[in-house]
């Protein structure tokens, strides 16, 4: 049976088993459809141009696991961010694991979806928010049909949560193939401020698929700080759909670091819906061997006075592959807008491969929008400076090519995502370095 033959078939079995309320349902049963109709990605399609998903496609994945498997903090904590204190919202395959999480309900919420969908408290606020900027396409869909679990986060009116919050995903290995589809709500009130850091973590080498939707709601002067960590096993594929709305004054960012898994797919969308708006979209992408990892972004500018960046950097070794899709797109009343776009490569190697194709399209007059796209090697000058002052070539390189991603580390806020992410650039070049950025 096909995957899309069996996913259809498991919706009935799927809403057998849930329990939420009558909208939930109705969504649900809406999106199955759309899903239906719709079919996998292709590339026949131009977003999906540089991106096949055919061979992670024809495994036999399990859709619901058979059950719980308990996991020991001690093996699961160099995933997470564990140098400062956070809230935890921690699942395994798909599943709520209370023991390794530390969730609250005292000036914030930081729980569960299933909760919120299940319970008459936060009926309102799921009626309010829940699929509301996410688009009918065919993943986002997919997810939407199966949406059960995944984090809900609502900071109230003039609140500052207190510590980030960790969201993370392990998939055990217990099914020979997994397929898992979380679902995230983030909604922050008038000038309330988050910060979030994302992980998903494969423990095995047994093939996972995970397709995540998360959407954020950003109200005035809200400030959304996200981070995402992509370190999987080369085993484990992602296609990782992002969707944030933002109103007056507002300011989100999100950062992106991949460096692990077979094919990641990030599709990250920003809509501004009000008068000096600031959106920050930076990434850095450093993979070697058969790895795929492909961004697709796009901020739509709607209002007048608003800002957007875009700054990704990529690294690829080896027969590895990137993939840029970045557009900008600025309504006729969108006057004033100051959006910059940059795409800026490395190939280590001369089968390494990268597709840029950055977009702009203005309907207004008088903005400010520039985008720019580079795709070359190391520089050897700069090569032969550093070994010529005794730094060996393997320790040089590396060096360059920390220089190379410096400027999207540094607008990095929480100072343990940087030596998390330093260390981990360093084990992917193979060296060590005894400084931070």
């Amino acid at each position: 049976m096909e995957l899309k033959d069996k996913l259809l078939s498991s919706f009935l079995a799927f809403e057998e088993q849930v329990n939420m309320h009558s909208e939930v349902h109705d969504i649900r049963s809406r999106a199955i459809k759309d899903f239906d109709d719709l079919g996998f990605p292709s590339k026949k399609q131009e977003a999906w141009k540089y991106t096949s998903l055919n061979k992670i496609l024809k495994h036999d994945y399990t859709v619901f696991p058979k059950k719980e498997d308990a996991i020991d903090y001690r093996d699961v904590e160099k995933y997470f961010i564990d140098d400062i204190d956070t809230y935890k919202i921690v699942f395994v395959d798909g599943i709520y694991s209370s023991h390794l999480s530390a969730t609250t309900h005292e000036k914030i919420d930081a729980c569960l979806m299933s909760s919120a969908m299940n319970s008459p408290k936060y009926k309102a606020v799921i009626d309010n928010y829940f699929n509301k900027v996410a688009p009918k396409e065919s993943l986002t869909s997919l997810n939407t049909a199966f949406s059960r679990e995944g984090a809900y986060i609502n900071i109230p009116k003039n609140t500052m949560a207190d510590k980030p919050i960790q969201v993370v995903n392990f998939s055990t290995g217990n099914e020979a193939a997994l397929l898992v589809q979380p679902r995230n709500l983030i909604v922050v009130g008038e000038n309330s401020h988050v910060q979030i850091i994302e992980r998903h973590q494969s423990l095995s080498d047994n093939p996972v698929l995970t397709n995540s939707v998360t959407e954020i709601f950003a109200d005035k002067r809200a400030v959304v700080d996200y981070y995402k960590i992509q370190n999987d096993r080369k085993s484990a594929s992602m296609v990782d759909n992002t969707f944030i709305e933002q109103h007056r004054e507002s300011f989100c960012s999100v950062h992106t670091f991949s460096f692990g898994g077979n094919i990641t797919r990030n599709n990250l969308n920003f809509y501004q819906k009000g008068e000096r708006i600031d959106s920050t979209l930076k990434g850095i992408t450093v993979i070697e061997g058969n790895q795929h990892v492909d961004h697709n972004t796009l901020v739509h500018h709607q209002e007048p006075n608003c800002e957007s960046h875009q700054d990704y950097k990529g690294v690829f070794g080896e027969n590895s592959t990137g993939v840029f899709n970045g557009k900008i797109l600025v309504d006729k009343k969108a006057q004033k807008t100051n959006a910059f776009q940059s795409n800026n490569n490395i190939l280590l190697d001369d089968k390494a491969t990268i597709n840029s194709k950055p977009q702009l399209e203005i309907f207004a007059d008088d903005v400010k929008c520039s985008h720019g796209c580079t795709i070359g090697q190391l520089d050897e000058d700069a090569l032969f400076y550093l070994r010529s002052r005794g730094i060996p070539a393997k320790e040089a390189r590396a060096l360059l090519m920390y220089a190379f991603a410096n400027n999207v580390l540094e607008s990095v806020k929480i100072p343990e995502i940087k030596r998390k992410i330093n260390k981990i650039i360093a084990n992917k070049l193979g060296v060590s370095i005894g400084f931070n950025l």
